[in-house]
Order: C-alpha cells, then structure tokens, then sequence
C-alpha cells in the first residue's frame, strides 16, 4: 500500500512538472485568431482530468487545472481572470442558492423529520422487494424525470436515496443509475429545453433546417440516430435489472461489498455528502411521517414542471422553462412549515437546514470549481481549437464516427454537453450537408453530435452532472466516475462501430 502511495505521489508530481512547463512554452502570448491558445488551449482540463485520475482529489486537480489556465493566458492573478468571472454566472448563482442551500437544506431537513425513510418504509413495502427492484425504481424514475442532466440527477437521486440504501444498493450502483438516467434520458426523451436551445445554433445553416421550428423538428427525428444515448439507456436498465453480462471490475466489487457487509462505500472514500446527512436524526417526541417526504417532493416536481407541460400540452416547445430555482425554493419553504406545523421545535428544523448545507459543502465546492474549469476552457479556447484541428479532410463515411469521437472527447474535457453543442454544431451541420446533402445523413451526423456530447457530460468527473449524481446518492465522486467509466466507455465504442457501419451505408 505504501509503495503504491508513492508511485502515485510520484506521478502526481510528473503530471504537474510536466504540464506546467508545457504551459508556460506553449501559452502566454496572444490568442490565435481561431480564438484558442493552439494546442496549450488544452492543458488546462487535460490537467485537471490527469490529476484526478492519478490522485483522486478532486479539489486539487480542478484548482490545478485553472492555475494551469492562468499559466497559458500569461495572467498570474487566476482570481480576477476566472474566479471573479465565474461567480458572475447563473450557474454559480445556482450552485450556491439550489445545490448549496436549498438541496443540503432539503435533504437535512428529511433527515431530522424522519421522512425519507419513511418514504423508504413505505416503498419496501409496496413497490420494492430488494436491491434489484430497488434499482428498476431508480431506472424508471430518470426515465420520468427527464428536463435535463442536473435536475434529473438531483431529484431522482433525492428522491430513491433512501431506498436504495434500505436495501444495500451501493452507492456507486446507485450513483451510475441516476448519472445514466440524467443526461442520456434527456436527449432521448427531449421533452424539455435541449431540442430549442439546438435550434437556436443550428437554424439557418443548411436548406433543410431553415427556421427554428424545422430544427426542433429534426432534432426529434435524428434520435435513432443518438447511438450513445439508447446504449446508455438500455444498458442502465440491464445493469437495473442484474441482467448485464460485464458491469467492470470495480463496479462488481462495489456490488459485492454492499450485498455482503452492507457497506455502501469503500473503505477509505470521501462521499460528497458528509455525516451530516448520514441516517435520520429525528427529535424525541418528533413522529415521523411519509407525508414529510412526499409533500416537499410533490411541490419541488409540481413546480418544476408547471413550466413543462402547459408548453407540450399547447404544442409550443419555445415556451419551455425548467424553474429549478422557485421549486426547491417552495420545497425547502414546504418541508420546514410542514415540520413546524407537525410539532416540530423551530430550533431542531434550523439544526436540520444547517446540517444538510454542512452535510453538502464539499460537493457545492466541487461544483464551484468544475464552473470556473469551464471557464477557463472557454477562455483559452479548448473546444474551438479541437474543431479546427480535427473537422477538415475526413471522408463522407467516416465523418459521423468522426464527429461522435471529437464531441466525445470535447465534452469529457470540459463537462459540459450545451457547451459542445454552442462549438460543434455550427460548424458541424453546414460541413455533413457539403460533404452530403441527404436528410439521412445529416441526420446521422446530428445524432453524432447529440451523443458524443452527452457521453462526457454523462461520465467526465468534471461534469455537473455526475457531481450531482454522486452528490444527491450520497457517494464518492472518483468511486462514481471510475466505476461508471468502463461502462460508458464500452457504449461509446459500440455507438462508435455503429457509426461506422451507418456512415459506410448512407455515404
């Protein structure tokens, strides 16, 4: 163990030596024209993702990873060039005030008022019959829950937490359920604002998709064409249903270790969800009751929705809005008035909101983290530069594999899905309909880029969402990505050959 640690230390201090002295040739001039740093514009993720791998330590390599950045712009102040920039976002607003606040608040809350196990009571009793049915439950509520990666992650992974460590589903199992039920479901069940925002970058670029309605349109038709999203899909209910031949090594030992020792965790992780939120610590006197669970619940997906389905219901996609923020705003403002008015003491439900937001600071940080990460990728210009490099001079049968693999490793350098789409499908769309003007085959190229994108948002360990996964199940973020990886990367392969296959046959 000890010579392990070391060599890991070791090459730790390899990847760091390395990749500042890269930094420092290949950056710290001007942006070329294409708006990137060259190829120093990929330094920064690619040494946050080394780092990880090799250290496991989250906060540091992402730390590392926009220093590095502050390396190749040639600005040693990264506060003032990415963190202040960063803070100024939605997504950090959203971080702070919903994954920070309003989902530790929550989830504390449920655990001083007793609600979610009883919730997991409940389900034992009648829908539940063990660690399998356990994950089916989780499989078909991603498939309900579709709005998109992090509200899916989040209120699916709340919501069938508690049943599935009743019932000794690992964490890291439980983890890879609600990641591959989050994003993947998404972009195959685009109920939601993933169809418009594509439209909006993509309306205008080839005859065939003209206007915005025409591109919404074929956004839903190109979805047999989402290779890497069906696998990921399908793969996530064998894997449910414990009828998946290979789940890799280490997610078998998760498996194995929970089933065994009731051991939700490996010894030694770091869950993103501290002993705060571990078990229930309900008051003496306190009763606990489903209606604790259910009530907040039903606000947070009633509200969450009421920007969903009156705009399907009247057929108009481009009035679709997720309210996330107002949801877990009345949610929290629910569960507190409910244990109050249920004979709560107002110190003990305070003890509980300050104890989930304690219980998920760590994971609130890594978020934080993973937002100024993409910052300093669109700064230096990841994305752009990997287009440049990579979107000239591939052949009309190999240009849809083509596309799936620079989105997919676009996507896992940055973590983020709609950032690929803003870099990729602009450019993407016009070049598949010179290389081939054929509805069939743009549509094959349309489906490269939805599922290379949706790969690293499902699986990079800087994605929001797989943060959120690991975060909501109560998990180590490393355990989730290196037990979850094998498997998406086996269904990347798999879309990839299929891609390669449709593109000989079309082109």
């Amino acid at each position: 163990m000890a010579e392990r640690r070391s060599a890991r230390t070791l090459l730790a201090a390899a990847v760091i030596v390395v990749t500042v002295a890269a930094a420092w040739l290949g950056g710290g001039a001007a942006a070329l024209s294409g708006g990137h740093y060259g190829w120093a514009s990929l330094l920064p993720p690619l040494a946050a993702l080394g780092l990880v791998f090799v250290t496991r330590e989250v906060v540091t390599s992402l730390v590392f990873g926009v220093l590095v950045g502050g390396v190749v712009i040639g600005r040693a102040n990264v506060v003032e060039a990415f963190f202040m920039p960063a803070l100024a976002t939605r997504s950090f607003a959203l971080i702070v005030l919903v994954y920070f606040w309003a989902l530790g608040g929550l989830i504390g809350l449920w655990g001083r008022t007793g609600g979610a196990r009883r919730f997991a009571a409940w389900a034992g009793e009648r829908v539940v019959r063990g660690p399998r049915t356990a994950k089916l439950f989780t499989w078909a509520l991603g498939l309900i829950i579709h709005q998109g990666g992090t509200i899916s992650a989040v209120l699916t992974g709340t919501t069938t937490r508690p049943v599935l460590e009743t019932n000794r589903v690992s964490h890291e199992e439980g983890s890879f359920l609600v990641d591959t039920t989050a994003s993947p479901v998404a972009s195959v069940l685009p109920f939601n604002v993933w169809p418009l925002y594509v439209a909006g970058l993509v309306a205008g670029t080839t005859p065939l998709l003209a206007t915005e309605g025409e591109a919404v349109s074929f956004f839903f038709r190109s979805i047999p064409a989402n290779f890497y999203a069906i696998i990921a899909v399908l793969t996530a209910l064998a894997f449910a249903a414990e009828v998946l031949p290979w789940q890799g090594r280490r997610m078998a030992a998760a498996r194995r270790r929970a089933r065994e020792t009731g051991a939700l965790d490996r010894q030694g992780s770091r869950p993103l969800s501290s002993a705060e939120l571990e078990g229930a610590s309900v008051p003496d006197g306190y009763r606990p009751s489903m209606v604790d669970f259910v009530v907040p619940l039903g606000v947070l997906i009633a509200v969450a929705a009421s920007g969903v389905i009156p705009a399907l219901v009247a057929g108009d996609l481009g009035a679709i809005r997720v309210p996330i923020a107002e949801a877990f705003a009345l949610a929290i403002a629910a569960a507190f008035l409910l244990a109050l008015g249920r004979g709560m003491r107002l110190a003990d439900a305070v003890d509980g909101l300050v104890d989930g937001i304690k219980g998920v600071t760590i994971g609130a940080l890594v978020l934080g983290l993973a937002v100024t990460l993409g910052e300093v990728s669109r700064t230096t210009g990841a994305a752009p530069y990997l287009v440049e490099s990579t979107a000239g001079g591939i052949p009309a049968a190999l240009l849809p594999a083509g596309i799936f693999l620079l989105c997919a490793a676009i996507s896992f350098s940055i973590g983020s899905s709609f950032s690929t789409f803003a870099v990729v499908f602009p450019i993407a769309v016009p070049l598949a309909w010179a290389v081939q003007p054929d509805p069939t085959y743009l549509a094959l190229c349309f489906g490269g880029v939805v599922g290379g994108a949706v790969f690293g948002d499902h699986c990079s360990p800087i994605s929001d969402s797989t943060i959120l996964s690991a975060l909501a199940t109560g998990g180590d973020l490393m355990d989730h990505t290196l037990t979850q990886l094998p498997l998406a990367t086996a269904g990347a392969a798999l879309a990839t050959a299929l891609y390669l296959v449709a593109g000989v046959l079309v082109s």
